[in-house]
Parts: C-alpha cells; structure tokens; sequence
C-alpha cells in the first residue's frame, strides 16, 4: 500500500464518515453502504464488485473513488471477445518494423558472415531482446495500472459482458497484482490499485471472483437521496419542481418497463424542465417529454396509460 500523502485527497479514507465526506466533496452522494465499501476496499487492498441495474451510479463511483483518493483514473471497458492483449499489453509491431527497417545495415553486419541459415538465425536470435523491451511494449489498461508510477483506480466495467475465460485470467493478475511478460519477466505493482468491477448481471459471475471482492449492490436511490442527488446536480431547478419529478420516476419505475429510467435521466428531465420553464408537472408535459425519460417506445406507450398517476405521483 502507497505511504499516505498529507493532503485530504491523497491520503487513505480514515474512516468511513471520512470516505461518505469526501465522495460528496467530489461529487458524489454516497449511501452508508457505498461508503463502507469504500472504506473497506481502500483498507484492505481488496476489489469492490459493485453490481446493480443500468444507471444507478456504478461507474460514477469508480470516478468518485479516484477523485476522492487523489488517484489516476483507469478504464477497462469489457465486451464479448475481449482478450488479454486488449487488456494487458501489445507489442507495437508498426514500431519495431521501422527499427528494423532503419537497422538494416546493423543487421547484415551481424549476420554477413555467417555460414549457415542456422548460424544466421542464431545471430538474430541474440538480439531478440533489442526488439522486445520496453521501449515496444504498449500498455494496456490493466498493466498501465499495475506500472502507474502515480496511484490509481482501475474500472473493470461491466465484467458480465467479457467471456468466463478473461474474468479468470482477470483472477490471476488482480490476486497477485502482477503479471509476466515472457520476453521481459515479472512485473510487479508499483502501488496495489483500487479495483472497482461492475456488472448488470447479464451473466451470472464465478464463485470464485465474487469470493476475491467486497460485495456492493446499488440500487435505484430512494426518493430523498435522488432529491439530494438532483439539487446538487442542478441547483437551478425549482425545489417544488424537483420533487415532482423524482415523485414521477419513481412511480414510472413501478410499471413493468423494458429499462426502468436511470439517474442520469431523472436529471436530464429535471433539467429539460426547467429549460421549458415549466412550473410543476401535468399529464400533458409529461405525455411530451417521456422521451427525455424512457428510451422504448413500448415504454413511453405503458407510460402513457398511466399518465396521472405519473403527474400526480
């Protein structure tokens, strides 16, 4: 663990009223439990693996977490394919072409004499290491984060989307915070990283990687800290008119949607609202702007049908 600094952002949480503090410095309006994880995970060098809905804060928090903590901020987007040449490192081909290219000369010198194809190839052999080294390794976000020479956060976004075999290699490198590189050796972590893993349960995770994480689920918030969330946002938007809107959401999340609306869109209605100037909600601004909250049309039509129950929420 990296020798805490003097300033507030940069230095361990000390306690978990201290993490909940400073996620809100930046930002971010935690729950007791987000920012016990926080405390927790910061502490004991362990991942958090944050699960939930689309929309509710997940990669928001990775973000926080590394504002708060004073932390460089790393992203790893996964996807159906991806591989540990995408995530961990690449040789830069193009790179070492163009020195070979330049080096010819070099080249035929070391290889002009020589009496056989296998003698030649020896010869080149031996200078494998010019060619593989760090000046034509390209780090990938995983290895960035382990190299970092500044502490940082590394987000595993949507971990359920990558194929079981990369969440196991995914295992290996977090729980040793190292990797080798064959042609290089082993490269160790200059500061253990923050890990934040979230998922939208597309796919039911490993026993063993929820075993090796702090668990956190996040829901939609309730109605008073989506109030806290919107006012914060948007100071400009109407205490009357923001607490019609989350009263709205809300009851829009009890109808039987394909996607429920996010936070994010809680604030994009609030603010598209206050653009229209609009005063308070009725079933007739609701009606057309629903497009602002819900993003299929077999949605908005449930919508719709429940129009005043929506308005008068």
């Amino acid at each position: 663990m990296s020798a805490p600094t003097t300033s507030p952002q940069g230095r361990p949480f000390a306690s978990v009223e201290d993490a909940e503090t400073r996620l809100e410095q930046v930002g971010y309006l935690s729950s007791p439990e987000i920012a016990t994880a926080c405390f927790l995970a910061d502490r004991m060098d362990k991942p958090i693996l944050v699960e939930g809905p689309a929309g509710v804060g997940k990669t928001e928090l990775s973000k926080a977490l590394a504002q708060a903590l004073g932390r460089e901020f790393i992203r790893l987007q996964c996807y159906e394919g991806l591989d540990e040449a995408k995530a961990l490192y690449e040789w830069e081909y193009a790179k070492q072409l163009l020195y070979t290219q330049l080096l010819q000369d070099k080249i035929g010198e070391m290889v002009g004499d020589a009496r056989s194809l296998a003698e030649a190839a020896d010869r080149l052999a031996s200078g494998d290491a010019v060619f593989f080294s760090e000046r034509f390794l390209l780090p990938r976000p995983i290895l960035k984060a382990l190299l970092s020479a500044q502490p940082s956060v590394l987000l595993v976004d949507e971990i359920d989307k990558a194929d079981p075999e990369f969440e196991a290699f995914l295992l290996e490198v977090l729980s040793d915070n190292a990797v080798t590189i064959p042609e290089l050796g082993t490269f160790k972590a200059k500061h253990v990283p923050r890990v934040i893993l979230t998922s939208n349960n597309a796919r039911e995770l490993s026993d063993a990687l929820k075993r090796r994480c702090l668990h956190l689920h996040i829901d939609f918030p309730d109605r008073e800290r989506e109030l806290r969330i919107v006012r914060s946002r948007l100071p400009q938007v109407a205490q009357t008119l923001a607490e019609q809107v989350v009263e709205a959401v809300a009851a829009i999340r009890k109808l039987d949607l394909k996607k429920a609306p996010s936070i994010s869109e809680t604030l994009d209605w609030a603010q598209s609202l206050a653009l229209l100037n609009a005063e308070s909600l009725t079933a007739d601004l609701v009606a057309s702007t629903l497009n602002l909250v819900l993003k299929y049309e077999g949605d908005i039509e449930k919508a719709k049908a429940n129009l005043s129950q929506i308005a008068q929420a």
